[in-house]
C-alpha cells in the first residue's frame, strides 16, 4: 500500500465527490485528511431537521460522495481501501479511504468517472420510449455490486399502488408547515452555491400526475407536457437500516445514478416514500423484499437535465488535523 494521500489528491478528489447529489441540495458533507487518510465525515451545520430528523438522507449523501471520491482515486491510479464507521464514538465520521495498491482503472471505473458532470436530477416529464431490458439489468447489476438490491416496478397495477403509498406520503409531510418552510428556505431565485434553482425545480404539479413531486417554483409546464402515464419505477433498498446500510444505499444509488447517465438515461428521484416510516414499511411490503427501502427513482429518456450550483472545494475541505 501507499504511504499515505496528499492534499492535492484529497482536492482533486473532493471536486468530483462534491458532485454527487443531496436532499435540496445541502451538500451535507466535509473531507479532510488524517493520517494520510481520506475521511468522509457529516457537515452538522447542514443537517434538515425537520425534512431529515433522523439523517437518513444526510448519510445516504455522503455515501453517494463516497463513490465519487472513490472514483475519482481509481481513475487517478491510487484506488483506496474503504471502511465504513471507523469510529463508533464520532458517528459523524462516515468513512476512512487509504491507499491500496496503485492500478490502472477498469473501463467501468473510466464510463461512470465520465458520467459524474453529466449526472443531474431531471424533474421534468419524460419521453414515451421504453427503457430496454439490457439497460434494466445494468441499473440492477449496479446496485448489487454495492451490496444493495434495486427493484423495479412494473406493470399498470403495480405502479398504480406505488403511486397511491407515494401521494399518501406526500400528503402526511405537506401538513407539517415545519417541513413546507424548510423546503422553501432552501429554493433559490438568485445565483448561490447550493439549494434548488427554481429553474431546476420541474414543473408545478398538476391534478392528473401519477406521482408526487415537491414545489421547489418550477415553472407551468407547457401543454401537452404532462408526466409519463406509466413510469419506470426503480425502488433502490439495503439490507438494514443501520448508519453503515445507509452509507451503503448511498453508494450504490450514485453507482446506479451513474450507470443510468452513461446509458443515456435520466432519472428523478422521489424520496417521499422513504421519509414517512409507515410508507417505506407498505412499500417493502408490497415488493415482498427483505430489508429497507432506502430510495425510489422514476427513470426514463427525456432532455438532458439542469445542473445545480456546488459550494467550491475550499469550503468543504478540513486540511489540518491532529493524528488520531
Amino acid at each position: 500500500m501507499g504511504t499515505g494521500y496528499t492534499e492535492a489528491q484529497l482536492r482533486a478528489a473532493a471536486a468530483d465527490a462534491v458532485r454527487a447529489p443531496s436532499l435540496h441540495n445541502t451538500q451535507p458533507w466535509r473531507f479532510r485528511l488524517r493520517d494520510g487518510a481520506i475521511e468522509v465525515c457529516v457537515d452538522p451545520t447542514r443537517r434538515l431537521p425537520a425534512t431529515d430528523p433522523s439523517g437518513w438522507g444526510t448519510r445516504i449523501a455522503g455515501g453517494a460522495a463516497l463513490f465519487n471520491l472513490r472514483l475519482s482515486l481509481a481513475v487517478a491510479g491510487t484506488p483506496a481501501t474503504v471502511r465504513l464507521r471507523p469510529y463508533p464514538a464520532d458517528p459523524d465520521v462516515l468513512a476512512r479511504l487509504v491507499p491500496d495498491l496503485p492500478r490502472r482503472p477498469t473501463p467501468t471505473e473510466q464510463s461512470l468517472y465520465a458520467a459524474i458532470g453529466r449526472r443531474f436530477s431531471n424533474r421534468a416529464p419524460f419521453w414515451p420510449d421504453p427503457v430496454p431490458a439490457d439497460a434494466r439489468w445494468r441499473l440492477g447489476e449496479a446496485a448489487r455490486a454495492e451490496q444493495c438490491w434495486l427493484e423495479l416496478v412494473i406493470g399498470v397495477s403495480a405502479v398504480n399502488a406505488f403511486a397511491e403509498i407515494a401521494r399518501s406520503a406526500h400528503r402526511v409531510l405537506e401538513r407539517d408547515p415545519a417541513y413546507r418552510a424548510e423546503r422553501a428556505d432552501w429554493v433559490r431565485t438568485e445565483p448561490a452555491p447550493d439549494g434548488v434553482p427554481a429553474r431546476a425545480g420541474g414543473p408545478q404539479a398538476e391534478p392528473q400526475d401519477l406521482l408526487p413531486s415537491r414545489g421547489f417554483g418550477g415553472r407551468d409546464r407547457a401543454p401537452g407536457r404532462d408526466f409519463e402515464p406509466e413510469p419506470l419505477v426503480a425502488v433502490l433498498g439495503a439490507a438494514g437500516n443501520t448508519v453503515v446500510d445507509q452509507v451503503l444505499a448511498g453508494q450504490a444509488l450514485q453507482r446506479v445514478l451513474l450507470t443510468a447517465t452513461d446509458a443515456g438515461l435520466a432519472v428523478s428521484m422521489l424520496s417521499q416514500p422513504i421519509e414517512v416510516s409507515g410508507a417505506r414499511e407498505a412499500l417493502r411490503l408490497s415488493l415482498g423484499r427483505f430489508g429497507t427501502p432506502q430510495m425510489v427513482m422514476r427513470i426514463g429518456y427525456g432532455q438532458p437535465g439542469v445542473a445545480t450550483p456546488r459550494r467550491s472545494v475550499d469550503e468543504v475541505l478540513e486540511l489540518a488535523v491532529a493524528p488520531g
